[in-house]
């Protein structure tokens, strides 16, 4: 035993070294991730700047705005140790960004959007535009590692604005084209209505070239094409006059000489600002469209579950409505049928298909111009109360027990929360070790049915495609007869007016699967999972255990664990 003693004793001593030497070499790694943290934010400031160029209109101004922007979602989202967000926390701080302020959706950075674990993705106007952007930083090995902070947000949103501004300007150039217009001469007011209309047909149509042309060359009237277009031609002129006025709060200034207010001359500058402006606008211009619909939805909604028969759906659009024409496969695409009803059949989920693709006016390569989000006033108003990531269960339902309704001015009741709602609630706090996390799946699929006519509901991510119609092709609008077998068979329809939400099943879409938005930052780390410790106690173990099977020491069967265990939740 004397040996075995020794032994041991040796075994002890070489674990101290290996385990101080390891020390050692984390402080190391320590100080250099330190080192590579300031690399990486200059890796970032430098990328950022070759993708604005030296020409960039984003300012120091525009950094701090959009900073306070951001900061309002960014103490609410779950961060890593170091106070940082992992690449899939990015993306929703980005979406978020442009959905709050413009009603943009970004191509690549969309709510459904599945964001993998090997890479970026390569739909999004970064990968296309700035690629080296993306590879060399936001997929850098530092940043995998260390997380993105607040200043990187700022930087990926200000270098999108920037892209999208370049996008502008081509198209523009285009028009400029297309009118025979030299980009270099100074245009009239005239001039200047003809391009901003020639603007909105190329913009608005987008990949219609067909269109396009038939405009073009006259033998097709705009609007036959273009819904509305006098309103249309009315905002874009209005935006002149807009620029009019700021010239005249600043007669001297000019965008080039002799453009002033005291000469209602126009520079390419003057016209691509203005067109700026209205890429910012247009959604708010657009949004009376989007409530007229959601109302005719609401009209047909009377049980208040957030869904419209499909039958009621098509036979709307028979009667006189020219809006609900497309198919049942691309309502299918778009997330916006619900499929699981016994007593309704299948259902057009409100919210889901006022936000889907087919009802953004505007379609780019780059971004969608939608209708406006009605529930981010109410995530925004739980993400400002709670001032965290996750909450107790009582902390929501006694928060959103007194929220109201964004549907119209005049809904002001508060929601009901049954018993099924609040057994909901605390089953999600369960599932995630006492608390709600906000930024989950199952949270938002509460919401939905907590707020039916507001909150989208939730698919997984990769269900739901954000296919324009010209991009999922002719199918995309039902045909006569698809519309009248389905407005014939509500036969189901005539039996419920009596039956309240709960005899109907109305949450039989519910599903159980939770999707957060990070994974390793929730992992725990306990201290015997360190590198360090593992590598030089476990060896002692090893030898410790082999010796004690020769010389019979210890006590403890094989059924024992040495090491303690831990479970490990599933992230998606």
């Amino acid at each position: 035993m004397q040996t075995l003693a020794n032994l041991v004793f040796m075994l002890t001593l070489f674990s101290w070294s290996v385990a101080a030497n390891n020390r050692r070499a984390e402080r190391k790694a320590s100080l250099r991730s330190s080192a590579n943290a300031a690399n990486g934010q200059r890796e970032l400031r430098n990328a950022m700047a070759e993708a604005l160029g030296c020409g960039g209109h984003i300012g120091s101004v525009q950094m701090q705005a959009i900073k306070d922007t951001l900061g309002k979602i960014w103490h609410a989202i779950p961060k890593n140790s170091r106070g940082r967000v992992e690449r899939r926390s990015l993306r929703y701080l980005v979406q978020r960004y442009f959905s709050q302020k413009w009603s943009l959706m970004i191509r690549g950075f969309e709510p459904s959007q599945p964001a993998n674990s090997t890479g970026w993705g390569s739909d999004d106007i970064l990968s296309k535009r700035v690629p080296a952007y993306v590879e060399g930083v936001l997929e850098s090995r530092h940043k995998q590692e260390n997380g993105f902070d607040l200043q990187d947000a700022a930087f990926t949103v200000a270098t999108i604005e920037e892209l999208i501004f370049d996008a502008e300007s081509a198209l523009l150039e285009q028009v400029y084209v297309d009118q025979r217009k030299p980009l270099g001469n100074s245009i009239a007011e005239v001039g200047f209505q003809q391009l901003l209309e020639g603007y909105m047909i190329r913009w608005m149509l987008g990949q219609d070239e067909e269109g396009i042309l038939m405009i073009m060359n006259k033998s097709l009237p705009v609007t036959e094409i273009i819904p509305n277009w006098s309103l249309v031609t009315d905002f874009a002129h209005g935006k002149i006059q807009d620029l009019n006025f700021q010239r005249e709060q600043k007669a001297v200034t000019a965008s080039r000489s002799g453009h002033n207010a005291f000469s209602r001359r126009y520079s390419f500058d003057d016209v691509h600002t203005v067109v700026g402006g209205i890429t910012k606008s247009f959604a708010s211009f657009w949004q009376s469209e989007c409530d007229m619909m959601k109302g005719l939805l609401l009209g047909m909604d009377t049980h208040n579950t957030g869904r419209v028969p499909l039958s009621k759906f098509y036979g709307t659009a028979l009667d006189s409505e020219w809006r609900f024409g497309e198919s049942e496969s691309y309502l299918r695409d778009l997330g916006a049928l619900d499929e699981t009803s016994s007593w309704y059949g299948k259902q057009v989920i409100i919210s889901n298909y006022i936000q889907a693709a087919s009802n953004c006016v505007i379609g780019t390569s780059h971004y969608l111009v939608c209708c406006r989000n009605d529930c981010e006033g109410i995530v925004g108003e739980i993400e400002a109360k709670i001032q965290g990531s996750s909450a107790q269960p009582d902390a929501i339902l006694s928060l959103v027990g007194n929220m109201t309704s964004q549907t119209t001015l005049d809904h002001d009741e508060p929601p009901h929360l049954d018993k099924s709602l609040k057994a909901q609630l605390q089953q999600i706090a369960e599932g995630s070790g006492g608390k709600v996390p906000l930024h989950g799946r199952l949270f938002a699929q509460w919401l939905h049915y907590v707020f039916p006519q507001d909150c989208a509901f939730p698919h997984k991510a990769g269900v739901a495609s954000v296919q324009t119609p010209m991009e999922f092709g002719e199918n995309f609008v039902a045909s006569q007869k698809e519309m009248k077998e389905h407005a014939s068979s509500s036969n189901a329809i005539e039996l419920d007016a009596n039956m309240g939400k709960d005899d109907l099943q109305w949450m039989s879409q519910w599903s159980p699967e939770e999707e957060l938005m990070t994974d390793s930052f929730h992992h725990a780390h306990y201290p015997w999972e360190s590198a360090g410790y593992f590598s030089a106690g476990a060896f002692v173990l090893v030898l410790i255990g082999t010796f004690a099977g020769v010389f019979n020491l210890g006590k403890y069967g094989k059924d024992n664990s040495v090491l303690p265990t831990y479970s490990k939740s599933h992230f998606v």
